[in-house]
């Protein structure tokens, strides 16, 4: 049970709205560098932008076309940083640059890019960059597009795999550093103290119970991280029940990003590969993931809801024909789509731009010119420059809060999952578990987990149950449902399947799961029969309204008419 109570009664010095991947980095910072820190996500942690990301930890390269230097050496900093400090979720990726003659970017130009590149990220430890000619592109990719061949650029970034768990860790983390953090707490009020300037106490409520309770803010710094949604978190300002503006003008205008994911193809790269669309001459990606592939992304502007985002079947069609064009023989079409995910990135509002020309980089508001001092907005952030956004509003907090700051550990703290022994604990966990669980389960696990693998092979101990697999053709086991609930803050499927797992998109969107997880959950966290049947009702609907391409469901809808 979560105390609600004792929040209310307790005095924080650090409020955080929004649990994405820069709110849970704020937290951490915070929490680590002695602050008494809240968070609160309405959702669950990475339920918004972070959770539907390319996946990739990257420099930006495309940025250095836009001047965006100091962003692009943030970012290839950072990079760095995460290898070292989540070596079990970031990886080093090759990503192939194929340059043609209809390509809007010359050789020359990718040539002297990739120079750039290298120099910004003087520090990396990955190899730097080559250039191919078209005799050696084509041996690599012998399936890819020959006509037009001028070269190709090859070079690394990091790849996450599983971007929810590293949101997940960082969160952990900061509570395990002492920071309360709260999924699915909504605030639904910001009281002001008009003579103070200043938020007074937010009101929030539980979405899985509807408890209420209220926040002291008096002398707290409050950090809006809510993403797309700091506009309408500014516009729950009230005093007096009377709406009071904290912002004077629009802060965010979001722009669409879609995915598709699908089976390897005929001709499917082994590596990444980094391709000018035809139609735009946007750049998009086709990623080698967890056995199938990653493709996209888009890129328009979104003023559409914000709880409901999916990609249209426009944007699945566009990515389906650029991937044809540029792999022959892949042949894609709508019946190869095994999922699609869409979010949304929270930029500065730029009315005109191109949505591919707004800026990456991240604002840190201060909300005192607009009545409340207390209060500062984070707008944009990437996934791959969290932790520095986290260093970055700790020390804003420690200066308004009239405080010397305490140096930040960040830097080179590891995430809860990273080891520097990681070959022995894996041995030694096939050498414990190998009868009981399988060897390519103990990897993946591992590969999932990081040295937190351990916690969830030793519930096979008490339960050997929970060392049977979920599905046959996946390797996650039993166990790591009840591992979610027990120590990963997950409240439902959608929290298991999408967030703490990748079960929902690899395995039929995660239908062919709930059973065997429903049952697990009954068994072993006290799931009644009734929340099992809510739960497996709000996932199909989650999915319906995020995931499954509206042809699909028109399609389906059209077959239960003719039946």
């Amino acid at each position: 049970m979560r105390d609600f109570q004792l929040i209310q009664n307790s005095t924080f010095d650090l409020i955080v709205i929004g649990g994405g991947i820069n709110g849970v980095g704020i937290a951490r910072d915070a929490a680590l560098r002695g602050l008494k820190t809240l968070l609160v996500e309405k959702d669950d942690f990475a339920s918004g932008t972070s959770s539907w990301s390319t996946r990739l930890i990257h420099g930006g390269l495309r940025y250095l076309e836009y001047f965006e230097f100091n962003l692009v050496r943030e970012s290839l900093r950072e990079r760095e940083v995460l290898l070292h400090t989540a070596p079990h979720l970031v990886q080093p990726l090759q990503m192939t640059i194929p340059i043609y003659e209809e390509s809007s970017r010359e050789y020359w130009e990718i040539k002297a890019g990739m120079l750039l590149y290298d120099v910004l990220s003087f520090d990396k430890t990955v190899p730097g960059h080559r250039m191919l000619r078209p005799q050696q592109f084509r041996q690599l990719f012998r399936a890819a597009k020959k006509a037009g061949l001028k070269g190709a650029a090859q070079y690394f970034d990091g790849q996450v795999e599983y971007a929810e768990r590293l949101c997940l860790e960082v969160a952990l983390d900061a509570k395990e550093a002492g920071a309360t953090m709260l999924n699915y707490v909504m605030v639904t009020k910001l009281e002001m103290d008009g003579a103070a300037g200043a938020i007074a106490s937010m009101t929030c409520r539980d979405q899985l119970t509807g408890e209420t309770f209220t926040v002291n803010c008096t002398n707290a710094v409050v950090i809006n991280t809510s993403g797309p949604w700091v506009d309408k978190v500014c516009g729950l300002a009230r005093q007096n029940d009377q709406p009071a503006s904290v912002v004077k003008e629009r802060k965010i205008g979001g722009t669409k990003g879609s995915h598709i994911i699908v089976d390897p193809f005929p001709g499917a790269p082994t590596s990444a590969l980094y391709v000018e669309a035809y139609a735009d001459n946007r750049p998009y990606f086709i990623i080698p993931w967890l056995g199938k592939y990653i493709i996209g992304t888009t890129d328009h502007r979104y003023d559409g809801a914000l709880d409901s985002v999916k990609a249209d079947n426009e944007e699945i069609d566009y990515l389906i024909s650029e991937t044809n064009r540029v792999m022959p023989l892949a042949q894609l079409t709508r019946q190869d789509i095994r999922f699609t995910y869409s979010g949304v990135r929270p930029l500065p509002y730029a009315d005109g731009k191109k949505a591919g020309s707004i800026t990456r980089n991240h604002i840190l508001y201060d909300h005192t010119p607009d009545g409340a001092k207390n209060l500062i907005s984070l707008i944009g952030g990437k996934l791959t420059t969290y932790r520095q956004v986290g260093e970055e509003m700790t020390d804003k907090a420690y200066k308004k809060l009239g405080r010397s700051a305490p140096a930040c550990q960040t830097l080179t703290k590891l995430l809860p999952g990273a080891m520097n022994d990681f070959k022995p604990t894996l041995e030694k966990a096939i050498a414990r578990y190998g009868d009981r669980v399988s060897r390519p389960s103990i990897q993946h696990l591992f590969a999932m987990y990081g040295g937190k693998a351990i916690e969830v092979l030793a519930l096979v101990d008490d339960a050997p149950d929970l060392a049977e697999k979920v599905v046959d053709y996946l390797p996650d086991i039993k166990a790591q449902a009840v591992y979610a609930v027990r120590s990963e803050l997950a409240y439902t499927l959608v929290d298991i399947c999408r967030r703490r797992t990748a079960i929902a998109m690899l395995s039929d969107y995660g239908f062919d799961a709930l059973s065997v997880l429903t049952a697990t959950l009954a068994k072993h966290c006290g799931w009644s029969t009734a929340e099992c049947d809510r739960q497996i009702t709000q996932y199909r609907k989650f999915m319906e309204a995020n995931c499954i391409p509206n042809y699909c469901l028109t399609a389906e809808e059209a077959q239960k008419q003719a039946a």
